[in-house]
């Protein structure tokens, strides 16, 4: 491109706006939870990147849709979690298939999709703890639920959803490798969006594995899970255009 093409300022943003557009827009691909029932996510990432919410807004979201929901407390690693998971149901009138603290995590999403096959559920979301990605036999579990999810039907789970705080470095492309290798992740929700302009590690993954990214989370409360868009999320990254 020619200087002149870039004498102002306005027309630099625009140009840039349009390829960091271009790279993102590959992997804005909606979760519709279709074909099958109940459709199965599997719900992983590390600790702290606010999994166990985002299955509650999930919940939420796919409630208000019409559709019957499920969730699986499959986080067996802390009570908290079970709780917090329990508390997201209750306020969303949503049933939570739990087990408590230490239970067999494979045991409980197994029994949570037999509930959810003889309810007619819809879509079963399954919790899973918040495993660091060097903690092999953690990493171990999760291959071990996706197996026993197939003893029920063989094409769970339908979607593989990992979690990413949008505040983590190049940290998360190793994450979502390793993560990969295990459990075959199908889909990406980025979280902690809210405030200043964050998330450019989403450039990274979406060049590096270009996963279709679902969902981003953009504040504490059930409705600030969005679907994710490309054009929005970059204007939310550029600096105001003038002119």
């Amino acid at each position: 491109m020619h200087k002149r093409e870039f004498a102002d300022a306005a027309a630099l943003r625009e140009a840039l706006r349009q390829a960091l557009v271009a790279l993102l827009a590959p992997v804005q691909q909606a979760l519709q939870p279709a074909g099958r029932k109940p459709f199965v996510v599997l719900t992983v990432g590390i600790n702290g990147v606010g999994k166990t919410t985002t299955i509650g807004k999930l919940a939420r979201r796919w409630r208000d849709e019409g559709r019957s929901v499920l969730l699986a407390a499959g986080d067996t690693f802390r009570a908290a979690a079970v709780e917090q998971l329990k508390t997201w149901g209750e306020r969303n009138q949503v049933p939570v298939i739990s087990q408590g603290q230490d239970a067999d995590a494979a045991s409980v999403i197994f029994d949570a999709l037999q509930a959810a096959r003889s309810r007619g559920a819809d879509v079963l979301v399954a919790d899973t703890a918040g495993r660091l990605h060097t903690q092999g036999g953690l990493m171990d579990e999760l291959g071990k639920i996706a197996r026993v999810l197939k003893k029920l039907d063989p094409e769970a789970p339908h979607e593989v959803l990992m979690v990413i705080d949008g505040t983590t470095g190049q940290n998360a492309v190793s994450q979502v490798r390793q993560f990969r290798q295990i459990v075959g992740v199908t889909g990406l929700v980025v979280t902690k969006l809210d405030g200043t302009a964050k998330g450019g590690v989403v450039f990274a993954l979406a060049r590096e594995f270009g996963l279709p990214i679902r969902f981003v989370g953009l504040g504490e409360t059930a409705t600030d899970l969005r679907a994710f868009d490309a054009a929005a999320f970059v204007d939310g990254l550029l600096p105001p255009g003038h002119g």
